[in-house]
């Protein structure tokens, strides 16, 4: 019979019988039994059953897993009306694509070969071409949809119950500050029944409030989904970032996956935890930090020699700054000028203004050659512009607004070893937080320096002890110490730290990254009494960030080299 599989409509297939080597095989002309011509198949549906028996014995087994696709059981692919790989059967009955059956004769090499699912015998001749005005293929696309929707679902699935977890957590944890809230209440109503003078009194309460007895100025709690739907971020290589709380974005730097040493930014929506990956060019490097600044930009310093301007809206660099050495640091004031600042790795603080697109407006230089690892754009009482910036001899305030080329070094902080952190309480600044580490001393010329800085995350020891010194502002340009408290600090990185205030409450909370808990732990200021600590990472605190919105969100984001975290606080 020819290949095409053609025949005769009015013959009766002979049954089909098993060959044997060596013993021709009769044409078999399957036109009828298989519905060629006229009344074909309507839709060529695929059976791995040959017989009615093997039907039943796997119909359990296809009541559960569902119809099988109309495509190929040799190569897994839908077949076609026509083509090389139209639908074909051989004597047998099982239908498989043409192309398979006919790369299956030649991988035998010989005239005859087996069927693929039952073993018996057939030639070139006996394949035949299967005529059907329609052949059902499985629609990719859908398919596509169906397995992402159900990746999708799993995902949300896992991450329902993560969050059922955080929320027992943290009910737990309200439930203990309720408690001690309950405690705090029935000691002064004691104390009230049991005096009768009202100085006596306003003494006991104002003791109570000192201890901390009383006061539990901000809950935390991690974003869930009624609020947020999405409270953790799992990325890789993070380094620094920033938050747009108003728009509920954050920022996220780090490395591209893979063996190349080009840096990306991870653009993450709070709301639905959509992220984008935004290139960077790949004179840029390293980024050492970022703001956040109005008009929908992001501003970041970079060790490339960059002060990089990034559209929010298109993610895209629209300009980029030539520095005289690596940026360390930047800053820009939320409703000021269109100024913005870099603090350099060779001590200097350059004003820029976006606005003008060729160079620096002022280029000041500091007190030493030390990388500027930090500074706070802010507004002081008499509404003129202060940088607040920190090196490793301490922090400083530079008059941006006047004449003078140089920064203050803020007094009373000269013994207390390495700034290696600086947090402000913004937009005023009146109270800022130093964080040091004690200094290396190096025996060879019997001077004592600091040990070479570093942005690592690989350190693993739990560090060392360190201080943290309260400063409160007494003018524009001086400050006065009040309180310190210990802590644990990293022994290389410059760490972040951040002031949260607290609306209507004279006492903010002091966030740092403790290099003993791989987490944040936060005190009560101004007492430095601690707070609470929130959940730990597996890697040490990278970066720290409060951001608060216009409608007065307020946020803060911990940052490790794998993990980004990010807490609403809410006034209690």
């Amino acid at each position: 019979m020819p290949a095409s599989g053609t025949g005769s409509p009015g013959r009766a297939p002979p049954p089909v019988e098993e060959e044997e080597p060596g013993r021709p095989h009769e044409a078999l002309d399957l036109g009828l039994s298989l519905g060629v011509g006229a009344a074909a198949l309507p839709v060529v549906q695929v059976s791995s059953a040959s017989s009615g028996e093997e039907e039943e014995e796997a119909g359990g087994d296809e009541e559960a897993e569902g119809p099988s696709l109309p495509s190929c059981p040799v190569c897994m692919n839908p077949w076609t009306a026509e083509g090389e790989h139209r639908v074909s059967c051989i004597p047998c009955g099982h239908v498989y694509g043409r192309s398979c059956l006919e790369r299956w004769l030649l991988q035998c090499g010989k005239k005859t070969a087996t069927c693929p699912q039952c073993g018996k015998i057939f030639r070139q001749k006996h394949i035949i071409n299967l005529y059907a005005p329609e052949i059902v293929v499985p629609n990719n696309d859908l398919e596509k949809q169906v397995l992402s929707l159900r990746h999708k679902n799993d995902t949300l699935e896992n991450q329902q119950q993560k969050m059922i977890e955080e929320i027992k957590e943290y009910k737990r944890q309200i439930s203990l500050q309720q408690h001690l809230i309950n405690e705090s209440n029935s000691k002064r109503q004691k104390m009230a029944e049991q005096s009768s003078n009202g100085a006596r009194i306003a003494q006991s309460v104002a003791s109570l409030r000192a201890d901390g007895g009383s006061s539990d100025p901000c809950k935390f709690f991690l974003q869930v989904y009624i609020i947020f739907r999405v409270n953790e971020y799992f990325l890789d290589g993070a380094r620094v970032m920033g938050i747009d709380a108003s728009s509920q974005i954050i920022l996220a730097s780090g490395r591209a996956a893979g063996v190349s040493i080009e840096h990306v930014l991870t653009k993450i929506n709070m709301f639905s935890g959509h992220q984008t990956k935004v290139h960077l060019p790949p004179n840029t490097k390293a980024l050492k930090d970022i703001c956040i600044i109005p008009g929908g930009l992001a501003v970041f310093a970079s060790l490339g020699k960059k002060l990089s301007l990034l559209s929010m809206t298109t993610n895209n660099i629209v300009h980029q700054y030539d520095l005289p050495a690596p940026g360390w640091s930047c800053s820009g004031l939320q409703n000021g000028p269109n100024h913005i600042y870099a603090g350099l790795q060779n001590g200097m603080l350059l004003v820029f203004d976006t606005r003008q697109t060729k160079a620096a407006l002022h280029s000041l230089t500091g007190l030493s050659t030390h990388p500027v690892h930090t500074i706070h754009s802010v507004v002081d009482c008499s509404g003129s512009t202060k940088v607040i910036s920190a090196s490793s001899i301490g922090p400083c305030i530079w008059d941006v607004d006047g004449s003078e080329n140089r920064p203050n070094l803020l007094t009373g902080m000269e013994s207390q070893g390495v700034c290696i952190s600086l947090a402000c309480a913004a937009p005023s600044s009146d109270l800022i937080v130093a964080t040091f580490r004690p200094k290396v001393e190096l025996s060879v010329d019997g001077t004592s320096s600091q040990v070479a800085i570093s942005q690592s995350p690989t350190l693993s020891s739990s560090g060392k002890l360190g201080c943290h010194a309260l400063m409160r502002r007494a003018s524009s340009t001086s400050f006065v110490k009040e309180q310190t408290c210990n802590g644990n600090v990293s022994e290389l990185r410059m760490s972040k730290s951040a002031i949260i205030p607290c609306s209507g409450n004279s006492q903010h909370l002091f966030a740092y990254g403790d290099e003993s808990l791989s987490g944040v732990r936060t005190w009560q200021l101004p007492s430095f009494q601690a707070f609470t600590d929130l959940r730990p990472h597996r890697r040490p605190i990278l970066d720290l960030r409060f951001a608060e919105s216009s409608t007065g969100e307020k946020y803060l984001g911990c940052l490790s080299e794998e993990k980004l975290q990010v807490f609403r606080v809410i006034d209690h």
